[in-house]
């Protein structure tokens, strides 16, 4: 959203430009500051959604989310005869995410400490 002289923008910017800021105004400036250095170190990991758009390309998950929902419900309908328990399927997932982030050979090592790997191993995602 570009930035307009509206009023309700210039007020924000007087408030944040006060000489004695309230602790509100210091804790909203240092969240805004967070989220810009946020934004700024990330920005060539965030998606141009215009760009995709025009380009044809799709611009949500909602793909992705449907075929996971659709194998979640599969493997926790009573009929199924390996079916999930929520419980499980929660865990399941948790591991995998963990293992896509490449976080869970270092939970071994925290819980096993004489646990070693031979090196990073890459998975699917």
């Amino acid at each position: 959203m570009p930035w307009t002289s509206s009023t309700t923008s210039w007020r924000t910017f007087e408030i944040l430009c006060t000489e004695d800021p309230s602790d509100t105004q210091q804790a909203f400036s240092t969240r805004l500051g967070e989220s810009c250095g946020y934004i700024h170190g990330n920005a060539d990991q965030i998606p141009n959604y215009g760009e995709r758009h025009r380009c044809g390309e799709p611009v949500s998950s909602a793909t992705a989310e449907s075929a996971v929902d659709q194998v979640i419900s599969k493997r926790m309908v009573k009929k199924q005869q390996m079916r999930w328990s929520p419980r499980g399927a929660h865990l399941l997932l948790q591991v995998r995410t963990r293992v896509i982030n490449g976080d869970l050979a270092d939970d071994f090592a925290r819980w096993y400490p004489g646990f070693t790997t031979p090196g990073r191993v890459e998975f699917a995602a």
